[in-house]
């Protein structure tokens, strides 16, 4: 019965955007050259014809599975710590998952749960999506709106992504070396990776001054300079008091994967963030390491793909 409604509302999704539908495999539709679960197609759309920006919006923006929990995590202590103190014992971080202080564009599915839900959020707003930029609302950019961009090794994001897709529900649950073709062909959530890494690093290339590019294993091997980068670009940067007194390295232990992972909150119960899919918060953290695709991935696996990535964004100066 319930695969049986799954099909219909497939069918219907599909022919609500089939217009901008180039291709469906499996549970994936091609939308406007990203790779989509059918249900979120008609949330990205409605994102797309309905969603207004303001000129003082910041974007926190992710392919999935490339620190997205951190990023929240950093940019919402990072603005809000002249009211919460990243030591404060009353910290929202310690009471709230990150996913929950920092609202997704796109998710809960907003045929469920309308827009308007942002229009009552406070300026400034931070937002998260992992839409590609060419899925974006053309507002976005023409407001000029801030947008902090987050990306990972390729081979990490598929392994951190596989692990994840298989703990929140049995349809979703894929052998790894069948995943792994898949996301080589670029079928994964908001795939092609590489056209998603590619989109966001030319518009920072062209436009520095309202995109913040970074990696993954930068931040992971320098945080605290990364977080100082963070700070500037959102317009509230560290005082050289702050910095004397340690509230940079405060910021980085309370963001960081080992103590947001011990927090009640974030390592037991469960969340629809989505709709219609409880997840665990704790599903959200697994390791957080850098380099663990070697764990999981043959030597053929790690070639092919670094191959198929390497040619993908050869000529653009972005290199993992």
């Amino acid at each position: 019965m319930a695969a049986a409604q799954s099909e219909s509302n497939h069918t219907s999704i599909v022919e609500e955007g089939e217009s901008h539908v180039a291709e469906v495999r499996g549970g994936w539709v091609l939308y406007q050259g990203c790779w989509l679960r059918s249900h979120n197609v008609q949330s990205v759309m409605l994102v797309q014809e309905r969603f207004k920006a303001r000129p003082d919006d910041t974007f926190l923006v992710t392919f999935p599975k490339c620190g997205t929990t951190w990023l929240k995590a950093l940019a919402f202590t990072v603005t809000n710590r002249f009211r919460h103190a990243a030591t404060s014992e009353d910290h929202p971080l310690l009471t709230q998952h990150p996913q929950d202080l920092v609202s997704f564009l796109e998710m809960p599915y907003r045929q469920l749960h309308p827009l308007a839900d942002l229009e009552k959020l406070a300026s400034p707003r931070l937002l998260a999506t992992h839409m590609p930029i060419t899925l974006l609302p053309p507002c976005v950019s023409n407001l000029g709106c801030r947008v902090v961009y987050l990306c990972r090794n390729p081979k990490d994001v598929f392994v951190s992504l596989w692990h994840f897709t298989n703990k929140v529900g049995a349809d979703y649950t894929t052998p790894m070396d069948q995943a792994f073709e898949l996301f080589s062909d670029g079928v994964s959530p908001y795939g092609p990776i590489w056209e998603h890494n590619l989109g966001f690093w030319k518009k920072y290339t062209a436009e520095s001054d309202n995109v913040l590019f970074l990696k993954y294993d930068d931040m992971m091997a320098e945080p605290v300079k990364h977080v100082k980068m963070l700070a500037k670009f959102l317009c509230a940067p560290f005082t050289e008091q702050e910095v004397s007194y340690g509230v940079v390295e405060d910021v980085v232990h309370l963001c960081s994967f080992d103590k947001l992972k011990s927090i009640p909150i974030n390592s037991s119960g469960e969340t629809d963030r989505i709709g219609g899919l409880p997840m665990a918060n704790s599903s959200y953290f697994r390791t957080g390491k850098v380099g663990d695709w070697a764990n999981h991935l043959t030597e053929e696996m790690s070639k092919k793909l670094d191959d198929i990535v390497e040619e993908k964004l050869r000529g653009s100066g972005l290199t993992f």
